[in-house]
């Protein structure tokens, strides 16, 4: 499968990683410029990795603050959301011929939002877990491709909860949706509305939705959460 991935960081370059270990190909990345505290963008090092991976290797890049559909190659099937803090319009995800999934560490409709893992560990929650999901409009919204719950270790952070469970769960979770669809099986399970709850990010700016400002009739609802559209 051609697949572009939209994302950030150790987590992005994780799942590009194991996503070519299983025969795919990478069209395309979107990822910020810089890590997150970084200026220089005349030093690699201070390039997010999702980016410094793409380099070497010859593929394209994008960066996330700008990402519309044109940016997408065509000829891509799936477009995978890891770690993604852009928001992936209707006419983006329209450029995927199969689907565009996304993972986030938390039991959707349990803990939607930027934050889903800080509130798990404010909340005292003793059970999390990882979901991959189909995106649509509304954030963390659409219906479940594959969800897998864990315990939450005792004295666990936000840190250590993410590092040595949740991120290794998405991985896993990424690619098994990814063989699904290869192989024809698509799975999208409606999310239970009555259980969802919503967190805002506790030092985050809303999520950037650069495609709802350029389509005519559009009506933005708490950037962070809704969008609505005619």
């Amino acid at each position: 499968m051609n697949i572009y991935i939209s994302g950030r960081g150790a987590f992005a370059v994780q799942v590009a990683e194991a996503l070519l270990d299983e025969g795919h190909k990478i069209a395309g990345v979107a990822a910020p410029r810089l890590r997150k505290g970084q200026s220089d963008e005349s030093n690699a090092l201070s390039w997010d990795r999702l980016r410094s991976w793409a380099y070497p290797r010859s593929v394209p890049w994008t960066d996330s603050a700008e990402l519309r559909a044109t940016h997408v190659p065509d000829g891509v099937d799936i477009i995978v959301a890891a770690h993604s803090h852009a928001f992936l319009g209707r006419r983006t995800r329209a450029r995927a011929a199969v689907a565009t999934i996304g993972y986030h560490p938390s039991l959707l409709p349990l803990h939607r939002g930027r934050d889903a893992i800080r509130w798990t560990i404010r909340d005292g929650d003793k059970v999390t877990g990882g979901t991959v999901y189909h995106l649509t409009e509304r954030t963390d919204a659409g219906p479940l491709a594959a969800q897998e719950h864990l315990f939450v270790p005792p004295d666990s952070t936000a840190q250590s909860l993410w590092r040595e469970h949740l991120a290794p769960l998405g991985v896993r979770l990424l690619l098994k949706v990814v063989a699904d669809l290869a192989a024809g099986r698509r799975i999208e399970v409606p999310q239970d509305e009555k259980m969802a709850t919503w967190e805002p990010a506790m030092d985050a700016p809303p999520l950037f939705k650069p495609e709802l400002t350029a389509l005519p009739g559009t009506v933005s609802v708490d950037s962070s959460r809704w969008a609505l559209h005619e």
